[in-house]
């Protein structure tokens, strides 16, 4: 069963990344073992004490959910070696029939060509017309033909070459063989055999027949090998020893790998027109074979996304996927779905006291570990309770889970807010928990630093500023806020770019400086957001 990854969003906090590990684990212990719990970026300190805390380890990163090669049911036949015989990779085509050309690998299973149905077919004719060998491995020979050597110059030779021939009666001399880069085939035919040992030709091919004591006694340098086909069949069995190395296509080959996009695949397909392409792992070894035909329904990626619900704070390639859930808390968004899907968004202040409900209504109770890392999302997401998205069903629930893992949501509370941020870039600091916003034709961005020092913070203000000026320009937002929510004084220091007026008439605050003081404000979601929707309408 292909995996369903559970993700949070972009920039994840501690709640996003919890949350996607608690649902994981939850449907996990109903038996869905696919649901596998993934990040979209960085974890941050913060988030990394929790994890430490409670001994996980962060969730899987994930970086878009693009439909990729390894999403399409590819053939997969047997990649063969160059030495192989040319009959056994007729085999291998014909076990496959939809397939019309096979991978052919090197020792290190690299590619070395492709096989294809009209290689085998050109090659065939070109033997009507030749009807001879060239220094085809012995083991190939002995291989098709099901044959054993049968003297001492048999096994001193390697390779084989020469004009395949049938021995004809006596009596027809001008149809004899005459050459000794001859090989020549026969049955019960005493004076055939003798003469070809004679002439010392390359190989003669017993059909059905038995060599006597006496004609193995003549020297010879002929290597003769007995074969239990009669000659017509051997005839046409001995061609197909050739390794098919020397049949295969080796150049100008359109190879995909397994992470490389469908869109760009069917792109390069219209341009070339092949009928099959190899396909290669990370390690360039040849993993199977791609037709158009793949192309037609390919295998979308699942997800379920917890903790958003907006295109942009989501996955790259999203619109590619297939969404199975969404689990969240903040204001309903711009995500469509092909069909109807479970949809759980409640007004509480972390979406893993929804999780935990969940927890509840499927008659579970999360472990020790995993309730703590939840209740430590709850104080994170709720900063100490004290947002104001934040309701007595958080408290309640950060409760139990803080009783479940024998932990003080005091001290734990402190733990987690205590980490250190004077020692990060502004560049890090910015990206911890960064959303983007489009709000009535407006985009815009607002970041969000949880501390207990606001005022230290603010001395780099100017740093702050350098940083948000590119992002501004590099995105084309229209606004850019940076708030420093300080647990200590319950409110948020304001660091923005963007028109003065916009910022004064949605917060009823005269700014100075880029910056200005909300008291109470501890909410990006119910406070800030808000605030700017109503404003631009």
């Amino acid at each position: 069963m292909d995996t369903i990854y559970v993700t949070g969003h972009r920039n994840p906090d501690t709640d996003s990344i919890v949350s996607a590990m608690a649902y994981a684990a939850l449907r996990n212990a109903l038996g869905d073992r696919e649901y596998e719990a993934a990040c979209l970026g960085h974890v941050s300190d913060e988030t990394q004490i929790v994890l430490n805390r409670f001994g996980f380890q962060p969730p899987k990163l994930i970086t878009g959910m693009y439909t990729q090669v390894k999403d399409l049911d590819y053939d997969k036949p047997s990649v063969l070696a160059a030495s192989v015989t040319m009959g056994r990779a007729w085999e291998e085509l014909g076990r496959h029939s939809s397939i019309q050309a096979i991978p052919i690998a090197n020792d290190d299973g690299t590619l070395y060509g492709m096989l294809s149905r009209t290689d085998v077919a050109d090659y065939n004719m070109n033997l009507v017309s030749a009807g001879r060998l060239e220094q085809v491995p012995l083991f190939n020979v002995l291989s098709v033909l099901e044959g054993k050597v049968l003297n001492d110059a048999g096994e001193q030779t390697d390779v084989i070459s020469g004009n395949v021939t049938i021995a004809l009666p006596q009596s027809r001399e001008n149809l004899l063989f005459k050459e000794t880069e001859s090989v020549v085939l026969c049955g019960e035919q005493p004076d055939m055999i003798r003469r070809a040992l004679e002439m010392n030709v390359n190989c003669l091919v017993l059909c059905q027949a038995e060599l006597s004591e006496e004609l193995r006694k003549l020297p010879t340098k002929t290597c003769v090998i007995s074969t239990p086909y009669d000659a017509y069949r051997a005839v046409h069995l001995i061609f197909q020893s050739t390794p098919i190395g020397r049949l295969c296509s080796g150049q100008s080959l359109i190879c995909f790998h397994q992470e490389d996009r469908v869109d760009d695949v069917r792109e390069i397909m219209l341009k070339h027109r092949f009928s099959s392409y190899p396909v290669l792992d990370e390690n360039e070894k040849v993993v199977g074979v791609l037709s158009r035909y793949h192309l037609l329904r390919p295998r979308r990626k699942r997800v379920v996304l917890v903790d958003h619900n907006e295109a942009s704070q989501s996955v790259p390639g999203l619109e590619e996927a297939e969404i199975l859930e969404i689990i969240d808390h903040h204001r309903l968004a711009d995500i469509q779905t092909a069909n109807p899907i479970y949809v759980r968004n409640e007004p509480v202040g972390s979406t893993n006291t929804i999780i935990a409900g969940m927890f509840q209504d499927k008659g579970l109770m999360p472990s020790e570990k995993m309730a703590g890392m939840m209740a430590a999302a709850i104080i994170s997401d709720t900063v100490m309770f004290k947002s104001p998205t934040c309701t007595e069903r958080d408290r309640r629930t950060a409760e139990r889970m803080a009783r479940i893992a024998n932990v003080s949501l005091d001290e734990l509370g402190k733990e987690i807010f205590s980490a250190s941020l004077e020692s990060k870039t502004v560049a890090d600091l910015l990206m911890s928990d960064y959303k983007e916003f489009h709000i009535a034709g407006h985009d815009l961005a607002v970041s969000q630093i949880t501390c207990v020092d606001s005022p230290k913070m603010l001395e780099r203000k100017e740093e702050f500023l350098a940083h948000m000026l590119e992002l501004t320009a590099q995105k084309g937002f229209s606004m850019m806020i940076l708030m420093l929510t300080d647990v200590l004084l319950e409110g948020t220091q304001i660091i923005y770019l963007g028109d003065d007026e916009i910022i004064r008439q949605a917060f009823n605050i005269t700014p100075k400086d880029n910056t200005l003081f909300l008291p109470h404000v501890m909410s990006r979601k119910k406070q800030v957001i808000p605030m700017l929707s109503a404003l631009w309408g």
